[in-house]
């Protein structure tokens, strides 16, 4: 693979998982080069090792020069793609604009057909189904543990925001002190000392969400779908991402593909990322992809292996 431009730039996840599709992947800046310069840059790479696809990686319109000479390549076998068409076919997120020249982007996000929701809510109910007793385990043993380390119910609810951002009840095993947020509304972390000692465990492990089944059940929640928040970090984090409210056009979920893909985050930076995979899940919705989002959250969630996700 060769990456021209500079518009989109990789974390170091994301090149080891493109590492794991191209043997090799190099960078070639587009800035202040002339057209003439940048294909002597490529075929330069062509000569010395045989590659498969050109990114077209930045913010500049493609000169029709360059264009030719891209789809030249194209009857040798090397296709060139944009950055947008990279990321979902690659790495399953999209890429959020900052500048909106085409709105077909925000059209292609839309909330499932009726089809899909059929489908979705078949899933959801074999999921109760298959996580009932498992759950209720949770709920006694849950119970028994918060008696001996924390004062307090054994529920936790919040409101949270769901499809069409309307506030819903949404509930949890509780995994917190009751002063948890005495200073204020925090993100919680992977080792949040405001956590008693089996709180943390069923953190650690999700059981604390088993409950959620019941906001599945009521409709306010799918097993999969983008994860809820609350409405103080949704109103936040509209100012600055752009789209970011477009993840409400369906319903929320237990588990999601910015879980498996991005695991656990907080902050603008991480809503932005996690919000990425999010609308690739509702702009490529199928059941093929429902499906492995479930085998691998329950890969992750019984081994705790990160390389379970690696290949999806």
């Amino acid at each position: 693979m060769i990456i021209l431009g500079d518009r989109y730039t990789f974390s170091q996840i994301e090149k080891e998982r493109l590492e794991k599709k191209f043997s090799t992947i190099n960078h070639l800046s587009y800035r202040d080069l002339s057209v003439q310069k940048s294909i002597k840059q490529i075929d330069t790479l062509l000569k010395l090792q045989k590659y498969s696809v050109i990114v077209l990686n930045t913010k500049a319109v493609i000169p029709p020069k360059l264009i030719t000479y891209l789809s030249k390549l194209e009857l040798q076998g090397v296709c060139y793609l944009t950055i947008e068409h990279c990321l979902e076919q690659y790495l399953h997120k999209c890429l959020i604009p900052r500048e909106f020249r085409d709105i077909e982007f925000i059209e292609e996000i839309q909330a499932y057909s009726s089809f899909q929701y059929l489908q979705k809510r078949v899933i959801d109910s074999i999921a109760i189904l298959i996580l009932l007793i498992p759950t209720l385990f949770a709920i006694l043993y849950t119970k028994y543990r918060i008696q001996k380390e924390s004062a307090g119910g054994l529920f936790f609810r919040q409101k949270r925001v769901g499809e069409s951002e309307q506030e819903f009840e949404c509930i949890k095993l509780r995994s917190m002190h009751l002063d948890a947020e005495k200073n204020g509304a925090k993100f919680a972390s992977d080792d949040d000392p405001r956590t008693f000692p089996w709180g943390k465990t069923i953190r650690y492990t999700k059981i604390d969400e088993l409950i959620q089944l019941w906001n599945v059940l009521k409709g306010e929640m799918h097993l999969v779908g983008p994860r809820p928040e609350r409405k103080i970090w949704t109103t936040e984090f509209e100012k600055s991402i752009p789209l970011y409210n477009q993840r409400h056009v369906v319903a929320p979920g237990i588990t999601g593909l910015a879980q498996i893909k991005y695991q656990y985050g907080s902050g603008k930076l991480d809503a932005q990322e996690k919000l990425m995979y999010d609308l690739y899940y509702i702009k490529h919705w199928s059941l093929k992809l429902e499906l492995e989002i479930i085998w691998k959250t329950a890969l992750f969630v019984l081994t705790k292996k990160r390389e379970n996700l690696s290949n999806f």
